[in-house]
């Protein structure tokens, strides 16, 4: 399964996230790995953050990481710069982004309608 977050960096600490990210603990990369994570990308435009999650479930790889003391030290640390993850309620499932289009998925399918009027 593949999910994205959202999360804000507080102002100011663009370049210290970059500089944290350069080179993440070896030990959170194994957490991470452990938890059932496959990979994880982060994008950033201005103080907004784009993650994609790659892994076979989301909040049970969370869940895992929430009592990881590797991931604990972490978060604390990752506290100091990122202000806050946009969710849309409770628990793991609201952080993450509603996906409203894929190509894709697409693929193969019949020319759009609006399209259709132009050829």
């Amino acid at each position: 399964m593949e999910v994205v977050l959202h999360s804000v960096l507080k102002d100011g600490q663009e370049r210290n996230y970059e500089t944290a990210h350069a080179e993440v603990p070896e030990g959170l990369r194994v957490s991470l790995l452990r938890s059932g994570i496959r990979d994880w990308t982060i994008w950033r435009s201005g103080r907004h953050l784009f993650h994609l999650v790659e892994c076979e479930d989301f909040a049970a790889a969370m869940s895992q990481l929430e009592v990881d003391p590797v991931n604990e030290r972490w978060q604390e640390f990752m506290a100091q710069l990122v202000d806050h993850f946009e969710v849309t309620g409770d628990g793991y499932e609201a952080m993450a982004l509603l996906r409203v289009w894929k190509l894709r998925t697409q693929a193969g399918s019949s020319v759009h309608p609006v399209l259709e009027r132009d050829r």
